[in-house]
C-alpha cells in the first residue's frame, strides 16, 4: 500500500519544476500535477506492476501536459472570430444565390423539356436520365439504330432552338 501524503510531499516540488519546463503556466501545472495523482489514487490497485513509482510519475505528467496542449488547440482552432463569421456568411450567401439560379435553370429545361414530342421526351429520358444505350433504346422504342440516332440528334437541335429564345445567364 501507497502512502499518497508521503508521496506527494516528496515529489510535489520536483514535479512542478519538472513541469515548469514545459510551461509556464503554474496554474496548469499545479492543475496537472493534481490529476496525476488522482489518476494514481483511482488507479492505486493497478499499480502492482509499476516498479519505479518516480519514473512513472513524471512521465504521467508529462503526458497529461502534453494532453493539455492538445485540448487547448483544439479550442482554439474552433473559436469563431469576426472574419470566419463573414467568410460563413458569404458561403451561405453564394450557396442559396447559387441554389436560387439553379432552381430557375431547372424550371426553364422542364419547360423546354414540355415543348418536346412526346418520343423526343422518352428518348431523352431514357438516354440522360436512364442512362440507356442506344441498343437498348432500339429495343424499349421499338425502332431501329439509325432512327434512335436521328430520334436524338432532333431532340437536342430543339432544346438548344428552345435555349437559344432565353438568356441563361447561369
Amino acid at each position: 500500500m501507497i502512502d499518497f501524503t508521503y508521496l506527494y510531499d516528496k515529489h510535489i516540488d520536483n514535479l512542478f519544476a519538472f513541469g515548469s519546463r514545459f510551461s509556464s503556466d503554474r496554474e496548469m501545472i499545479k492543475d496537472c500535477i493534481q490529476d496525476v495523482f488522482v489518476k494514481l489514487y483511482t488507479k492505486k490497485d493497478n499499480l502492482d506492476n509499476v516498479e519505479n513509482i518516480d519514473s512513472y510519475l513524471y512521465v504521467s505528467l508529462r503526458n497529461r501536459i502534453n494532453d493539455e496542449y492538445r485540448r487547448n488547440i483544439r479550442l482554439c482552432d474552433k473559436e469563431i472570430n469576426d472574419t470566419d463569421m463573414k467568410k460563413v456568411a458569404e458561403a451561405d450567401a453564394f450557396a442559396q444565390e447559387k441554389h436560387e439560379r439553379q432552381q430557375v435553370l431547372t424550371a426553364t429545361v422542364e419547360q423546354f423539356f414540355d415543348k418536346l414530342s412526346p418520343r423526343q421526351q422518352q428518348i431523352i429520358n431514357l438516354y440522360y436520365i436512364e442512362q440507356r444505350k442506344y441498343d437498348d433504346i432500339c429495343q424499349i422504342m421499338g425502332i431501329n439504330y439509325q432512327s434512335v440516332r436521328n430520334l436524338m440528334h432532333r431532340s437536342i437541335m430543339r432544346l438548344r432552338s428552345l435555349a437559344e429564345t432565353v438568356d441563361m445567364a447561369v
